[in-house]
């Protein structure tokens, strides 16, 4: 088994005004600076293989952590194509109400006008994991929700047509543990990154 450490990366201005950002290269908010400049990642990761999407808000949250790290592509943000820098309300009202939820119904299949699907992206994400497992070193990843998400699809099944079967806490480390032929397991999930008594999920 090889253990994989995930982590999201911090706030930005378009997480905090529920717009989709996709490959779109948006810089942590001074909300997000301050948030990451309060985590910790607890010693047992700190000597992990440490990767981080090359997407800025990524890369900042890594160095922002103290952590040594290599950008890795394979795991930057899933492309929301035309739906990217948009609200949900704003969708609704650019491709007419329903068709965003008729979208969202097909789960893994899920295609954004000229983007890409949740399977595409987990695709992807899976040809990274046989690298991670081929170099038999523990692996930690500052990356992005659907990526977390993709990895968390693989490890339960979930079809992302309904809500995900763990919930998961944007302001934690996942564990996950990788089998040879990419296999995936939850470890253990919720991690906390914050100091004592302070609490509160990344929108």
């Amino acid at each position: 088994m090889t253990r994989l450490a995930m982590i999201r990366h911090g706030p930005t201005a378009w997480n905090e005004e529920h717009r989709l950002q996709g490959h779109t290269d948006v810089p942590l908010s001074e909300t997000g600076t301050a948030k990451v400049g309060s985590w910790t990642v607890p010693d047992e990761f700190r000597g992990f293989d440490w990767v981080a999407s090359p997407l800025v808000r990524a890369a900042e949250t890594a160095r922002l952590l103290g952590l040594e790290f290599d950008t890795e592509t394979a795991i930057i943000e899933m492309d929301w194509g035309a739906w990217e820098g948009h609200t949900r309300d704003e969708l609704d009202r650019i491709y007419g109400d329903g068709e965003v939820r008729r979208r969202a119904d097909r789960g893994l299949d899920l295609r954004p006008h000229d983007g890409e699907s949740p399977r595409e992206l987990r695709d992807r994400v899976s040809g990274w994991l046989d690298r991670v497992v081929a170099a038999e070193r523990p692996t930690g990843a500052v990356t992005h929700q659907g990526v977390i998400r993709a990895i968390l699809s693989l490890a339960t099944g979930w079809d992302m047509r309904n809500k995900p079967p763990v919930k998961l806490d944007w302001s934690s480390l996942h564990l996950f543990d990788i089998a040879d032929g990419g296999r995936v397991e939850i470890s253990r999930v919720n991690i906390s990154l914050e100091a004592p008594g302070e609490t509160g999920d990344a929108p």
